[in-house]
């Protein structure tokens, strides 16, 4: 099987989030490596500054790849009332994911997923939020660009899209006190055409 899904958390979206259908092409998930992020979670202020920018409406649907410990999707649940959905490929960290989303009291709103987020449909998605290195960034965006429908934003800690141009940027201060960049995109407008 290609992922799994957290136990603690609903399977309110099973059916839009196969990663992968066709059982010649499933493998385990202890296969992918996470060499397109780091584990590092977002500090509090810029998660708080991601969401504001991404201009959430109650009843949206959020996608956090690489969601972490799920600190964005229990904000975005908590106070813009979102559906929201966090890949992550650790399953220890999407197991600790589902654990805070459970004492957070957001299970209901939030879905865990174990899995690939390079192998994700995305076309479900209002907003969608990274903070991956520039080269996942890049691999990811032909996905974007294919899955998401207009008027999508994508929120980008730390890192540009190459070859998106943002349609808003905002600097707000990392855990030591240094300067960092939130890339804010919407599709169709921040692809630019070669």
């Amino acid at each position: 099987m290609a992922r799994k899904l957290i136990s603690v958390v609903p399977i309110v979206l099973l059916g839009l989030l196969l990663i992968d259908r066709a059982p010649a092409r499933a493998q385990s998930i202890d296969k992918y490596s996470n060499s397109l992020a780091p584990t590092v979670g977002s500090p509090e202020q810029a998660v708080e500054r991601m969401l504001q920018m991404a201009n959430l409406k109650p009843g949206e649907t959020l996608y956090d790849l690489g969601c972490g410990d799920g600190r964005i999707l229990i904000a975005a649940a908590d106070h813009y009332k979102v559906k929201a959905v966090g890949i992550e490929i650790s399953e220890h960290l999407a197991r600790r994911a589902a654990e805070k989303v459970k004492k957070a009291g957001v299970q209901d709103s939030v879905t865990i997923v174990h899995g690939d987020f390079m192998r994700t449909d995305l076309s479900h998605a209002d907003v969608v939020t990274l903070y991956l290195a520039t080269a996942a960034n890049e691999r990811l965006r032909p996905t974007l660009e294919r899955s998401l429908r207009p008027n999508s934003r994508v929120i980008s800690y730390d890192y540009p899209i190459p070859g998106w141009r943002p349609i808003n940027t905002s600097e707000t201060t990392g855990h030591t006190g240094d300067t960092h960049v939130i890339y804010q995109y919407e599709v169709p407008d921040s692809i630019t055409r070669k």
